[in-house]
């Protein structure tokens, strides 16, 4: 008899066992699913605030951020810049950079020891450190360049400047939430980033709300054109280099029909897909065919196959650095049977240790080459900084910083960047010539040809040298 008496009891506290275990686990759920990774746009499209980017995200000396380079030397200088050890840490980092004179973050961090507790100007750099180390390096060292280049000769008006580095992964996801953050920080002037497109798309619309000036150093979507008057690049648009390949397709190759090889998940690629497909049939060509480099099923035997089917005469690589891979397997394959031209993302030294001999005749469209001009005085520069030749994403970072440099002296606040910038007679002469902004905040400069022939500058046995009339 006792054992019916106990039986409803038990089932009863069954149930609100389950119930509490049931609510717990909603509980959880909202919590770590629902409410989205920090920094990153959760379930109903709203991002997440900044607070919830991690500190380690950001450096101004204080942490590594590339541990690439993790020398014992820098390891110690960092540690002196967070104890405010400033004199040890110059001494640690100075030797750190006689060992790798080619780390971009340890000059930077030695330059903010010099600095030390002085009155300073501070300008930021978003890169992704975390996700495409090589590609950051390229940017870091154009800004710690300019940034040593202005110290070394006195400051900004007496006033020296400081270098923030922001790690974002180069995600259109957390972007937004790194800006937040610079913007948050007042002492932060101006950034210099984004790297991706669609990275600076997503951030490009949060500095423009909160008034800080973005100036993206290789960022090419036509889509940013316009995003606000806070919102510039030094890099020219996705339409300059379409018209280029374009025009070089029809009237140096002789060829009308071209299949296009691109990644539907990069907002880079489909940009210039959409600007080189409109291109070519305004010169009197057509795009026969295009592949998806993202789709998981993409074979570049099958494509280029298909391609050629379809009466393709040139392949036209138009990847992101996502991708690059797939893109050099249509190179491997292809085996110079079609001609290929190809966008800024091609022009990567994997390009031309991967590709080797299959890449050799490959076009490809840039903003800058050093050899275009290998005796200016930034290519002499940048030679005696980092002990040999950098590429266009260091050039137009260099130029990015020296945008904001130049505006610092003009009015050094938030504001007074801005009105600068926008002043209609605004001008600079870089390391990638003048660089002057449409009302857009587009930069208007032609784009350069760049070939894939044999040499030795590179260390793998072809080198992108720039094409010749002749060609």
């Amino acid at each position: 008899m006792s054992q019916k008496n106990e039986t409803p009891a038990l089932i009863v506290a069954l149930l609100l066992t389950a119930l509490l275990l049931g609510g717990g686990g909603w509980l959880l759920f909202n919590r770590f699913f629902q409410s989205g990774v920090p920094g990153v746009a959760s379930s109903d499209g709203q991002s997440g605030n900044s607070s919830e980017v991690t500190p380690d995200r950001f450096s101004d000396g204080t942490q590594l951020l590339d541990p690439s380079n993790a020398s014992p030397e820098k390891q110690a200088g960092i540690a002196a810049i967070g104890a405010g050890n400033f004199e040890q840490a110059v001494q640690d980092l100075t030797t750190s950079l006689q060992v790798n004179r080619n780390d971009p973050e340890a000059l930077i961090y030695l330059n903010n020891a010099q600095i030390g507790q002085q009155k300073s100007y501070t300008i930021a750099v978003a890169v992704p450190m975390a996700t495409s180390l090589s590609t950051a390096q390229e940017i870091l060292r154009g800004v710690a360049q300019s940034q040593a280049e202005v110290n070394r000769a006195g400051g900004i008006n007496g006033v020296p400047l400081k270098v923030k580095i922001a790690s974002d992964d180069s995600s259109p996801a957390l972007a937004p939430a790194v800006a937040r953050s610079l913007i948050e920080d007042g002492s932060v002037l101006g950034v210099v980033g984004h790297f991706s497109s669609g990275a600076s798309l997503a951030a490009g619309e949060v500095y423009q709300q909160g008034g800080l000036v973005m100036i993206s150093p290789t960022s090419t979507a036509v889509q940013l054109s316009n995003l606000g008057d806070f919102v510039f690049r030094t890099v020219p648009s996705d339409r300059f280099s379409a018209t280029t390949l374009s025009r070089y397709m029809l009237t140096n190759l002789q060829r009308r029909n071209a299949a296009i090889f691109f990644d539907s998940s990069s907002q880079y690629s489909l940009s210039l897909k959409e600007e080189f497909t409109t291109a070519v049939a305004n010169d009197g060509g057509q795009v026969v065919a295009d592949f998806d480099l993202n789709n998981p099923g993409f074979s570049a035997s099958n494509a280029i196959e298909q391609a050629r089917r379809q009466g393709a005469e040139v392949l036209v690589l138009l990847s992101s650095s996502s991708v690059l891979n797939l893109a050099l397997q249509v190179v491997t394959v292809n085996q110079r049977k079609l001609p290929l031209l190809a966008g800024d993302d091609l022009y990567d030294p994997k390009t031309l240790e991967v590709g080797g001999a299959a890449a050799e005749g490959m076009v490809v469209a840039v903003p800058w080459i050093l050899l275009a001009d290998p005796n200016s005085a930034f290519a002499q520069q940048s030679r005696q900084f980092w002990g040999g030749d950098v590429n266009w994403r260091t050039a137009m970072a260099y130029d990015a910083a020296q945008v904001l440099i130049t505006g610092l002296k003009q009015n050094p606040t938030r504001q007074g960047i801005q009105q600068t910038l926008t002043a209609p007679n605004f001008s600079l002469l870089g390391a990638t010539g003048t660089v002057r902004f449409l009302s857009s905040g587009d930069r208007s400069q032609p784009m350069q040809l760049v070939t894939v022939k044999p040499g030795t500058r590179s260390g793998y046995e072809f080198d992108f040298v720039p094409v010749t009339p002749s060609l």
